[in-house]
């Protein structure tokens, strides 16, 4: 990887695909906006980037890095439009998918009819094999390779499209499993196959056959996408090198994303989470939530002492994914949202969206149901001649129709007071989302700053704050297509895991140290595949421990080294009791411990990036000024505002509320007692009253 100058990233949402272009030499960003083509999504992507390069009036030729976030692996699972997965696994443990852990979602204690999905593998299509590896990794049963054979002569005639391999322990012996994964490759070389030693080689029986079967149910759809992308991008653009953006928050090349589609779930709403991070460190604030709003959906991302928040147990629609991941919650609540009166009589917002197509109905593409969009456009929060700067004008008679006939009559309220019932309701639904994965944490978010991104956050930002009790927003620049900025600043990273389940007594240093330096190896090997160099590779060590009898891990980081003796053990013991008090409120060292993964991460570092920073050159409000238009407030009714142009405002500008700041990609509200500023690095920084904003 050498030192690019430019790079583009492209995020595809469910409404709008964003692409932003950044000059590393000059310090210059374009972005841009184009609708998602769900028929096919690569044309899209190649409309944003041909629109972007056009705006920037530079060539594909200057482009030294381009990477892509893309929520296809989710949609997938949500529509339930994966591949036909065949399972192999050891004999008897043929319905681990079934049992799954004797439990069912938590809504079941409250509906009784809800239940967990189906497992994405039916049960002729599960087959169990002769052999068995025993608890301390040795051949127990020898493999019974006809019985392999056997399986895949089943799947042939089934015509599954891809084959899933989880065997028991295999994570301590991967043999039985890699010549499982030779014969199905041999007999049946068109499909998939993935190895549960490969995908996700750490202990839990069903979070890692659930694993490796996501990777097998994706994989196919992932792999043409990607294929089709390449192809179509190198047809018009010559060679070129994608990066795909995983769910850890760095990056892959698209060549290996169908084999490891598993880690791109997530994939899109990663950036935004890397990108909340990245303001986080320019502006010195080390606790934030990071919410993206787009026009199908809410992300929510937790900024802690300045990283996203991460996990090993993520999943979709109570699938378990065993996979290191940036720790997300996503509702459906966007732009695109669809507003409908329930059998009860109470309106409800979403989850459903409109999306793109046919959209909410003020974009004229045929959309007929009242969305957030409607309901803002009716309320005068929207420019109806400014949308995506002008390039979709909206139709603000069809959002009235829409909201009259399907919100305000069956409601029997007034148009306005239907339109404003949708926006609280899905502010209420927004602010319930971050206070499940803050507040109910234990985190107190009057020391966190809230950074609202995505084209429609910024309208609905200070009322969620205010639900929540945040006392400073930051609305940053390119607030639209921020969360494809987090793409660009992401870097490349790998995950690599190994399951050794020791007490801490029968553990010598090499039989940690030597484990460490081979999962080491793989990663510096896969970086080298990348063509990252090795002054741009880091590599950090961590472990999961255990108090012995504990169900769940701790995480710590481990201090790498080529030797290591008592002093290094005895410091990774220390570092667990110390976290163990930090989460729990008390530790025990006399108590015995267990080692049980070993965790490596490869990482190949891009150069940093950072935001043009203006010297303080307040803008007369004056020479911001657009125009004033009415706006619907509760309890106020129309209340005629000032409009200003984003792109006037210099750093040091103070915009008292209440008025609306907008740009071509998103548009902000700033109510009555609340106060906006324009900062060095141009976000928006909007708190209640007279106070000042302090870094």
């Amino acid at each position: 990887m050498g030192r690019e100058s430019m790079r583009v990233s492209i995020d595809v949402g469910g409404t709008f695909t964003d692409v932003v272009m950044v000059d590393e030499k000059e310090g210059n960003f374009w972005y841009t906006k184009t609708p998602t083509t769900h028929h096919d999504l690569a044309i899209g992507v190649l409309s944003g980037l041909e629109e972007i390069l056009s705006l920037s009036r530079r060539s594909m030729d200057e482009v030294d890095y381009l990477i892509h976030g893309t929520t296809i692996g989710t949609n997938a699972i949500v529509e339930g439009k994966g591949a036909k997965v065949g399972l192999i696994t050891t004999r008897g443990f043929e319905d681990v998918l079934e049992i799954r852990r004797v439990a069912r979602p938590k809504e079941a204690a409250f509906d009784f009819e809800v239940d967990n999905p189906p497992p994405l593998v039916p049960r002729s299509l599960r087959k169990g094999v002769a052999e068995r590896i025993n608890s301390r990794g040795q051949v127990f049963i020898p493999l019974e390779e006809a019985t392999v054979r056997e399986a895949v002569e089943t799947f042939k005639k089934e015509q599954v499209e891809a084959i899933a391999v989880s065997l028991l322990f295999s994570f301590l012996n991967p043999s039985h499993e890699k010549k499982v994964g030779q014969i199905c490759k041999a007999m049946f070389p068109e499909v998939l196959v993935s190895l549960s030693s490969e995908i996700c080689p750490e202990f839990r029986e069903y979070e890692r056959t659930c694993t490796t079967v996501m990777n097998s149910y994706l994989g196919p759809v992932i792999k043409g996408y990607m294929e089709n992308l390449l192809r179509r991008l190198r047809e018009r653009y010559g060679e070129i090198r994608l990066h795909i953006m995983q769910s850890n928050g760095g990056s892959m090349t698209a060549e290996v994303a169908g084999d490891y589609a598993a880690h791109l779930i997530n994939s899109g709403p990663a950036g935004g989470a890397m990108a909340t991070a990245f303001m986080c460190r320019l502006i010195g604030h080390e606790m934030a939530v990071g919410a993206d709003m787009g026009g199908t959906t809410f992300d929510i991302s937790i900024i802690d002492r300045g990283m996203p928040k991460t996990t090993t147990w993520g999943g979709v629609t109570e699938y378990p994914i065993k996979l290191p991941m940036v720790d997300l919650k996503t509702i459906g609540a966007g732009g695109g949202s669809i507003a409908w009166v329930d059998q009860a009589g109470i309106l409800q917002v979403g989850p459903q969206s409109a999306g793109s197509n046919p959209g909410p109905a003020c974009y004229g593409w045929g959309g007929t149901l009242p969305t957030v969009t409607d309901a803002n456009l009716v309320l005068g929060r929207l420019n109806p001649n400014y949308f995506l700067g002008g390039k979709l004008p909206l139709v603000p008679e069809r959002a009235k129709e829409a909201i009259e006939r399907f919100v305000a009559k069956p409601s029997g309220v007034s148009l306005e007071e239907g339109a404003l019932s949708i926006l609280r309701i899905v502010n209420a639904n927004m602010a319930k989302g971050i206070s499940a994965v803050s507040i109910q944490k234990g985190y107190d978010l009057r020391e966190f700053i809230f950074v609202p991104f995505g084209g429609a956050a910024a309208n609905h930002a200070v009322e969620i704050a205010e639900a929540l009790g945040i006392g400073k927003i930051v609305i940053p620049p390119m607030a639209g297509n921020f969360s494809a900025l987090g793409l660009a600043v992401a870097n490349i990273e790998h995950d690599y895991v190994r399951t050794i389940a020791k007490k801490k007594d029968a553990i010598e240093p090499e039989s940690l140290l030597a484990p460490y330096l081979l999962l080491e190896q793989e990663g510096i090997e896969r970086l080298r595949q990348e063509r990252v160099r090795v002054e741009d590779m880091e590599i950090e060590w961590s472990a999961d421990l255990r108090y012995e009898g504990q169900s769940w891990e701790l995480n710590i980081p481990v201090q790498r080294s080529t030797k290591w003796g008592p002093k290094e053990l005895e410091r990774i013991w220390r570092t667990f009791h110390d976290l163990h008090q930090r989460v729990y409120s008390y530790c025990d060292p006399r108590a015995p411990l267990e080692v049980v993964n070993l965790r490596v991460k490869a990482i190949g570092r891009n150069p940093d990036l950072t935001l043009p920073r203006e010297e303080r050159a307040p803008t007369a409000l004056a020479k911001a000024l657009k125009e004033k238009r009415p706006v619907y407030f509760r309890d106020k009714g129309f209340v005629e505002v000032p409009i200003y142009e984003r792109d006037r405002l210099g750093a040091g500008t103070t915009l008292p509320g209440p008025c609306m700041v907008e740009e071509s990609i998103s548009t902000t509200l700033i109510p009555e007692g609340y106060i906006g500023s324009i900062d060095e690095y141009k976000n928006i920084v909007i708190m209640a009253g007279t106070e000042k904003w302090e870094k």
